[in-house]
């Protein structure tokens, strides 16, 4: 338990000196009036851009859309640890259970297209407050200790998951554009969201813990989802009151606009390369969110001290955090011209690191009777991993928003979902027939995969090398 501190003190360290590094220019411009003026290769270089992204007209926009959006993730993350447990509770079995989270997977990739094309066409602000009204369905029917019930629970869930994960970005970079702000501060937004995500990932986790140990009302395993439904409430009432509502395509049906959508992915080799990227990284994600703690429970099961799963999350999340910073330091090393350039070579970087760590753990969980003393070797790969999850979303909400056509991008965006669901239903009703080194390795030659697709979006997108601070030789 004590390596476990030890360690979690040490990201902590490590992820505040990276805030630092990378913010060293606006920490600086904060405290020193005399740093405010352009810096020779850096201001200079962006122009009006720096002004206008550091006008209290952006600082507010961001700000709008932050708390909107940590608060939709928030009602996300407090749920997240519990519904398993919750099912478990009921007394369901694994198999029911497996057939709860199929269910969820397989809505989110059947309703996803058209959800999306229902936000382009009838607004992306109307289709976030439906995510807060349909969230909060699911976690009342959560409380139903009934087979069916739980299952529409879970259908309700699939739906919001696909709101989550595109219209709340599609209004934002709709009105980012419409505002014209410059793609280093959607870059730093995106970047600032992966940040805050890890922050309110770990404080709604010890505030659902609290509650579900019996902190302040007895409702054990429900009390999370009763949270959950309150932030929603808070959630909704906040887009109401902040956001103005922005379209896609509003002259083209539903059925119609998701068929030029998808006539859009096909004519385009760039959004076909995004969507597969989309689709192999997160589905490794998602397999990975179902694997880890019963690799590491297997390993800790001779041990006679139980693992501190809820203190390895928060390693987790951390190192989440340090992820999205090292995007911002490496983009700010590599000078603001070539933004989209910059955020492709580092992808590549970080598919191969994901590969590596997938293919350590692979490899120590082939001999199961003596795994258990890779224990460190395998957490610090979880943990490099999830830092290549921190710098992952960033980058692919950069490439999305430069790439993806605005009239059709909610749509868009939940047509790459399918992919990716269809990957986790596939592993969800195979899991009994893999080895967890079999899956680790099909990772490896997957991300591996990535790595080799993201170098073809760069060709195809006819993106410019970049060596640190081109603009100012």
């Amino acid at each position: 338990m004590l390596g476990f501190v030890v360690s979690f003190g040490a990201l902590l360290a490590a992820c505040v000196a990276i805030v630092f590094v990378a913010n060293r220019h606006a920490i600086a411009a904060y405290f020193s009036p005399a740093s405010r003026l352009p810096m020779p290769g850096v201001a200079l270089a962006v122009g009006r851009d720096a002004v206008r992204d550091s006008s209290p007209e952006a600082v507010a926009f961001q700000k709008k859309y932050l708390l909107v959006y940590l608060l939709a993730t928030a009602a996300d993350w407090i749920q997240g640890p519990y519904v398993y447990v919750l099912y478990d509770s009921y007394g369901f079995t694994e198999d029911k259970i497996a057939h709860f989270f199929i269910m969820g997977f397989g809505s989110s990739m059947i309703f996803g297209p058209f959800v999306g094309s229902i936000a382009d066409k009838y607004g992306r602000k109307k289709l976030a407050m439906a995510y807060c009204i349909l969230y909060s369905i699911s976690c009342f029917c959560k409380m139903v200790n009934s087979y069916p019930i739980l299952l529409i629970a879970r259908l309700f869930s699939g739906i919001s998951t696909s709101l989550l994960f595109s219209v709340f970005e599609s209004w934002m970079v709709c009105e980012h554009n419409r505002n014209g702000f410059s793609d280093q501060l959607l870059s730093k937004t995106f970047s600032i969201c992966t940040f805050g995500n890890g922050f309110i990932a770990i404080f709604v986790g010890v505030v659902a813990s609290l509650f579900a140990d019996g902190w302040g009302f007895d409702l054990g395993y429900l009390s999370p989802f009763v949270l959950a439904t309150v932030d929603l409430l808070v959630l909704l009432v906040t887009i109401y009151t902040t956001w103005g509502e922005n379209y896609g395509d509003t002259a083209v049906d539903v059925a119609p606009h998701l068929g030029h959508a998808i006539s859009a992915i096909i004519q385009d080799k760039k959004i076909i390369a995004l969507g597969l990227l989309q689709s192999m990284f997160e589905g490794c994600m998602y397999t990975f969110v179902f694997l880890w703690s019963p690799v590491l429970g297997e390993l800790g099961a001779s041990n006679p001290c139980v693992l501190p799963f809820g203190l390895i999350f928060a390693m987790y999340m951390v190192c989440i955090m340090i992820g999205s910073q090292l995007f911002t330091l490496t983009k700010s090393l590599r000078g603001t011209s070539n933004t989209i350039s910059t955020v492709s070579q580092m992808a590549v970087v970080y598919y191969l690191v994901a590969a590596c760590a997938f293919f350590v753990t692979g490899v120590c969980l082939l001999n199961r009777e003596s795994c258990a003393q890779y224990q460190a070797i395998i957490i610090g790969s979880f943990l490099a991993f999830e830092t290549c999850c921190g710098m992952y979303f960033p980058t692919m909400g950069t490439l999305k928003a430069t790439f993806l056509p605005e009239k059709s991008r909610a749509t868009i965006m939940n047509i790459f979902r399918v992919g990716l669901n269809a990957m986790v239903v596939a592993f969800l009703t195979q899991v009994h027939k893999l080895s967890n080194s079999t899956v680790f390795f099909i990772g490896c030659g997957i991300m591996s995969t990535a790595a080799l697709v993201q170098l073809w979006f760069s060709r195809v997108a006819k993106l410019p090398s970049v060596s640190p601070r081109a603009e100012d030789a």
